[in-house]
């Protein structure tokens, strides 16, 4: 029997766009209590009011750079009581910057992707597992990327950062063993979100020129996974789904239409 999400918490970071805003309207839709964690405070208040609006949804909104594990060990030391058994922890905060070299790519670029996709996962991760299995209960949610499969040109730190991801899943699987806490890693192809935008820092001509010709994942198909794997009976762990758009069929090998 599926699991119903009525009342369960959720913590979802990265919430403020793209597929976590779209996981949080899904969630919120099947009844779920959440907790949205971005650094833009004014999104996730819109977002919160949408979901207030739209389901009665109960929110939490955390203010959160998740690159900073002090602030995440403070944060979640001081959750209100009944915001504190986390039934759900989506680990979807990430980023990717430029397509330089490995050997000519800036600094910043490489802490960048490391700092948040790697660390930041890692971060929330501790912070919030112990009580789950404390409580034997609960799911840990990671948004991976085909990238972790796939290095391509310009990509390979960012790629790196993704099959750590994925080595990071599978290892936290392992720990749990005896645990009824489950653990899924979801790897997409391409989705159309800021994903782009945030890579080519605004550049927006780069960025839709990334999806021309083709038509991409939504993060409403995202969301829709994520629901399935959150919602399987408790014996089953979607340990892995692995996504792509049907004009995809690898990182670089993509079906284009003429425009």
């Amino acid at each position: 029997m599926a699991i119903a999400l009525t009342d369960k918490i959720v913590l979802i970071t990265g919430a403020s766009a793209g597929i976590g805003a779209s996981c949080a309207r899904y969630l919120a839709e099947a009844g779920a209590r959440l907790i949205l964690v971005a650094r833009r405070q004014d999104k996730l208040q819109h977002l919160a009011d949408e979901l207030h609006s739209q389901y009665q949804t109960e929110t939490l909104l955390l203010s959160l750079d998740v690159r900073q594990a002090a602030a995440i060990a403070a944060m979640m030391a001081k959750l209100p009581a009944h915001w504190q058994a986390i039934d759900i922890l989506i680990n979807n905060a990430g980023l990717s910057r430029g397509l330089d070299k490995q050997y000519e790519a800036p600094l910043q670029d490489w802490e960048e992707m490391i700092d948040t996709n790697i660390k930041g996962l890692l971060y929330m991760t501790r912070a919030i597992v112990p009580g789950m299995v404390t409580r034997e209960t609960g799911h840990i949610i990671n948004v991976g990327s085909i990238a972790a499969r796939y290095t391509y040109p310009g990509g390979s730190v960012y790629c790196a950062t993704k099959a750590a991801v994925k080595v990071l899943s599978e290892g936290l699987k392992i720990d749990l063993l005896g645990t009824p806490v489950r653990v899924t890693n979801i790897e997409p192809g391409f989705v159309e979100t800021e994903f782009s935008d945030v890579r080519f820092r605004g550049d927006a001509d780069r960025a839709k020129n990334v999806y021309k010709g083709m038509t991409p994942l939504t993060p409403d198909d995202m969301a829709e996974m994520i629901l399935f794997a959150a919602t399987r009976p408790p014996h089953v762990n979607v340990s892995e789904i692995y996504v792509i758009p049907t004009d995809q069929s690898s990182a670089t090998l993509i079906h284009r239409r003429p425009t």
